[in-house]
């Protein structure tokens, strides 16, 4: 048949038709395994409360469960898994709060997560941002939670429900900011790195880098040139976020923050907001993201400020999980003690 008689249009919009037809088979595909597994969960829970509530009486229950059902349908019911559909249970006791665009593998993730706000925040972000399992995984390991909590601070206490409830909520220029962002992507590097490698190796990585910043990010460029009275300027790395319609402007600093940094990027936000902004986009976002960084310092240089700029760490080690999860729980004491 002639190219002239299939046009592009109808190739296009069956193909969308099918792609998502096949998302549908397999939100159902999930659905059903799910209800599945919390109702082999459910029936657990319901046997051991009718016999002995020993540990020795649930661990046999499992091991003959597992070898019963190992035999009739193969491969899917070891006892470890079956441990896992009884927790889902234990955990979600009404099967409609499920996600069916959620798999078992990301529930899985999830039920490894003990605090409740947190493991709430995980998967309300994994439905909002369509994280794969190993970008999952990868967001519970940096902190994520923790990180977006603590990363203002005192008015980040406000913050706990929201965040377990929704998600990130993408409603204010500070939204998506980390401190510290993570970069473990970029390796640890052998000798001390220039700000062009570290910029090379984020790029090299530019999907990581992405998924560390939050939903609605494109990648711009990097080295962006900006000309005022005759000097050229270069900005590291320029994005843009759709959902805050926002230039998100980053400048690497290897070293200290220091206080000139908050001028220059300043003049960086002032330059996109007057010569590169289109109409109905909001103001530009500047990050001055550093190795090293004394709060009363950041504190005081950004005084007198009114765009939209701050400053965050970063590290190429993942965090300490415990450490974090230790000070969340200080922060959200303290606010507690002083709301009572």
């Amino acid at each position: 048949m002639s190219n002239d008689i299939v046009s592009g249009n109808l190739i296009n919009d069956i193909k969308t038709i099918i792609e998502e037809s096949k998302k549908l088979i397999v939100r159902n595909v999930n659905r059903i395994m799910l209800q599945t597994y919390w109702n082999i969960g459910r029936r657990i829970v319901e046997e051991e409360q009718k016999g002995n509530e020993r540990a020795e009486y649930g661990s046999a229950l499992l091991k003959e469960l597992s070898k019963e059902l190992t035999k009739e349908y193969g491969r899917g019911f070891s006892r470890s898994n079956l441990q896992s559909m009884r927790m889902l249970f234990l955990n979600y006791k009404k099967c409609q709060t499920l996600s069916g665009k959620l798999s078992w593998s990301h529930y899985l993730l999830l039920l490894s997560v003990s605090d409740i706000n947190a493991r709430s925040f995980y998967e309300h972000e994994c439905e909002n941002s369509n994280w794969s399992v190993r970008e999952l995984d990868r967001q519970i390991d940096s902190g994520l939670y923790e990180r977006l909590l603590l990363s203002k601070g005192d008015a980040n206490k406000k913050m706990v429900l929201e965040l377990a409830n929704q998600g990130v909520t993408y409603n204010t220029p500070d939204s998506f900011i980390k401190d510290p962002m993570v970069l473990e992507f970029v390796g640890i590097p052998e000798k001390p790195m220039l700000e062009s490698d570290l910029e090379k190796a984020i790029i090299d990585h530019i999907e990581n880098f992405l998924l560390e910043l939050g939903r609605g990010f494109m990648f711009v460029g990097s080295q962006q040139r900006i000309s005022i009275a005759g000097m050229n300027y270069y900005v590291d790395m320029v994005f843009y976020n759709k959902i805050l319609k926002s230039y998100v402007l980053i400048d690497l600093k290897m070293n200290k923050l220091k206080p000139e940094n908050f001028g220059q990027m300043n003049m960086y936000v002032n330059y996109y907001k007057n010569e590169v902004n289109d109409e109905g986009d909001q103001n530009p976002i500047g990050i001055i993201l550093c190795a090293r960084k004394e709060e009363a310092l950041a504190k005081m240089s950004i005084q007198g400020i009114e765009n939209n700029i701050y400053a965050a760490r970063y590290t190429t080690i993942m965090p300490d999980i415990e450490v974090l999860q230790t000070e969340v729980e200080r922060v959200v004491l303290e606010y507690n003690k002083e709301n009572k």
